[in-house]
């Protein structure tokens, strides 16, 4: 459809929102990623039957561990929407991207710099 979304989204297909593991969500975040979001079917519509709710289960468990450990939950989002509807795709993608640049860049990409400069300096 040749849609307008940031630059920045790195889109990863997979056949349902209910393989996506929180494992996933975490390793996005550890590797430096600002935020993560996963786009599954309208909830009641899955295809697979109840991957969507499996995956908003995750989601919500991330955004838990992630404020456990003093990093922003919010950083991890879970959107609903129909395979028809990529202009609401766009905007969400849009939506995201602003919603990271409030809240700033990954604490642990920060951390890295600091250990890299260390590094260095030795």
């Amino acid at each position: 459809m040749r849609l307008d979304y940031p630059a920045n989204v790195k889109i990863i297909r997979v056949p349902c929102t209910g393989k996506v593991d929180v494992i996933h969500l975490l390793r996005a975040i550890q590797k430096g990623a600002d935020g993560a979001y996963c786009v599954g079917c309208l909830e009641g519509a899955c295809h697979y039957n109840e991957g969507n709710l499996r995956c908003r289960e995750r989601v919500n468990h991330v955004r838990e561990l992630l404020d456990e450990i003093g990093i922003e939950g919010d950083r991890v989002r879970m959107y609903n929407l129909s395979s028809g509807e990529g202009p609401t795709f766009a905007q969400y993608a849009k939506e995201m991207t602003e919603h990271i640049k409030e809240l700033g860049p990954n604490p642990l990409n920060q951390n890295k710099d600091a250990t890299n400069k260390k590094k260095a300096a030795a």
